[in-house]
C-alpha cells in the first residue's frame, strides 16, 4: 500500500477561486450568499442562494469548448485544471484517474427543457442541450480539460458524493492502480433544486447558521472543488508540494429515511474512518461539519460527535455558513479546507454563529471567526439524503529528509 499525499487543490466558489483566494476567503470568514440572478425568484419566499457570480469558464479553462458543456460540467473541469496547475503537474495521460462527485448534475438544463415545453416549445428537446444532460459529463468534463485519459467517474451520492469520489480516488492511488487521481465534485443552482428544498422546508429566509440556536435552515449554492491525490513517492520524487496526508475514509448508506440523518449510523462511520485511518478520538483536531444549518441535521451530527468523542470533541465548524451547501461539491470544499488547515495552521469559522444552543452542550463551533490553531489530523464530514455517509481523514504532511 502507498501513502497517499494531496499535492493540488481546485475551488471554484462564491467566496473565491482558486487557492490562496479561497483560503483567504475562509480565514476572513467571508460570505457568499446573495439574491439569486441565474433564475427568476418572484413567487419564492426564499430568495437567497450562493452563486458564483463572477464564473467565467472560458477564463479558467483551456481545453474546452465552453459552449459545448453545462454549467456544472464547467464548475468540474475548472476545478480540475486549477488543482492539476496548483500541484505543478503538466501531462497525466491514461496514468491518472478523474472522479467527481454531483447531486444534481445538469438539472438546469432539464429546467430550461421543461420550460420550453410548457411555453409551447418544441416537440422535440435542443438536441445541443439535451446532449449536455448526462451527470457522466462532469467527470468527462475534467478529464478531457486536463488530458486524462485513464478511469473516469461521476459519483451520485447525494450531498456526499465528493467524499465518496474521495475515497475512491485513494482506493486507486493506495493500491497503486494508478499513480495520481484528481477528485471532487461539483454543482449549479437551479430552480429545480431551490424549490424542491423549499418545499421539504429546509431553506433559511437569508443566513445559514450552523449550529446556532436561531438556525432556521440552509442555502441552496453552488461550486466545484478538485484535489490531487497522489504516491508520497511520486509527491517526493517530483519534489511536489505537499498539504496534507490522506489518512483513511469510510462510507455507509443506512437508508433510515429519504431525507433524515441518522445518528448512530453517523457515529459507526465515524468510528469506522477513524480505526482506517489509524487514528484515535483524542488525536484529531478538527472537524469540518456537514453542519446544514438545519434544526435536525446539526442536532443529529452534534449527537453522532457526543458518541464518538464524549466531552472532548475538538472544535467543529460548517463552511455552509459562507458558501451555502454547494450539494455535490460540499465535502470537496470541506476536504480543501481540510488540507488547508492543516497545512496553514488554522480552524474555518461557524460565521453567523451568534447564540449557543444549549441542546448541543458542548460543542465549540469555532464561532464568527477563524482561529490560529495546530491541526494534526482533521475529519471531513459528509451526509446525504438516502442515508448516504461518507468521511475522510486528513494527517498533517510527512517529514521528508
Amino acid at each position: 500500500m502507498h501513502r497517499v499525499v494531496i499535492t493540488g487543490l481546485g475551488p471554484v466558489s462564491s467566496i473565491g477561486t482558486g487557492t490562496d483566494d479561497f483560503c483567504h476567503a475562509v480565514r476572513a470568514g467571508k460570505s457568499g450568499i446573495s439574491r439569486i440572478s441565474s433564475f427568476d425568484v418572484s413567487g419564492f419566499e426564499h430568495q437567497m442562494a450562493g452563486e458564483v457570480a463572477d464564473f467565467d469558464g472560458a477564463r479558467l479553462v483551456t481545453r474546452l469548448s465552453v459552449a459545448d458543456w453545462g454549467r456544472a460540467s464547467l464548475f468540474a473541469a475548472a476545478a480540475a485544471r486549477l488543482a492539476v496547475d496548483d500541484a505543478g503537474i503538466q501531462d497525466l495521460g491514461d496514468d491518472a484517474a478523474v472522479l467527481m462527485g454531483t447531486t444534481s448534475g445538469e438539472i438546469p438544463h432539464v429546467v430550461t427543457m421543461t420550460e420550453s415545453w410548457h411555453r409551447g416549445g418544441p416537440a422535440t428537446p435542443d438536441p445541443a442541450l439535451a446532449a449536455q444532460l448526462p451527470a457522466g459529463r462532469l467527470a468527462l468534463a475534467a478529464a478531457q480539460e486536463i488530458g486524462a485519459t485513464g478511469e473516469t467517474m461521476t459519483f451520485s451520492a447525494a450531498c456526499a458524493a465528493a467524499n465518496c469520489a474521495i475515497g475512491y480516488a485513494y482506493d486507486l492511488v493506495s493500491s497503486g492502480e494508478v499513480p495520481v487521481a484528481v477528485a471532487g465534485g461539483a454543482d449549479a443552482v437551479s430552480r429545480f433544486t431551490h424549490a424542491a428544498f423549499n418545499r421539504l422546508g429546509a431553506l433559511a429566509k437569508d443566513t445559514c447558521r450552523p449550529f446556532d440556536r436561531e438556525r432556521d435552515g440552509m442555502l441552496t449554492a453552488e461550486g466545484g472543488a478538485a484535489l490531487v491525490l497522489e504516491t508520497l513517492d511520486g509527491a517526493v520524487a517530483r519534489g511536489a508540494r505537499v498539504y496534507a496526508e490522506v489518512l483513511g475514509y469510510a462510507v455507509s448508506c443506512d437508508a433510515y429515511h429519504p431525507s433524515a440523518p441518522e445518528p448512530r449510523s453517523i457515529a459507526r462511520t465515524m468510528r469506522s474512518a477513524l480505526r482506517r485511518s489509524g487514528v484515535t478520538p483524542d488525536e484529531v483536531d478538527y472537524i469540518c461539519a456537514h453542519g446544514t444549518g438545519t434544526r435536525v441535521n446539526d442536532r443529529v451530527e452534534a449527537q453522532a460527535v457526543r458518541d464518538v468523542y464524549g466531552d472532548a470533541a475538538p472544535p467543529v465548524s460548517s463552511l455552509k455558513s459562507m458558501l451555502g451547501h454547494t450539494m455535490g461539491a460540499a465535502s470537496g470544499f470541506g476536504s480543501i479546507a481540510c488540507a488547508l488547515a492543516v497545512s496553514r495552521g488554522f480552524l474555518p469559522p461557524t460565521i453567523n454563529h451568534r447564540h449557543a444552543d444549549p441542546q448541543l452542550a458542548g460543542l465549540d463551533p469555532v464561532a464568527g471567526t477563524a482561529r490560529d490553531a495546530t491541526v494534526r489530523v482533521a475529519q471531513n464530514n459528509a451526509f446525504g439524503f438516502g442515508g448516504n455517509n461518507a468521511i475522510v481523514v486528513f494527517g498533517s504532511a510527512p517529514c521528508i529528509s
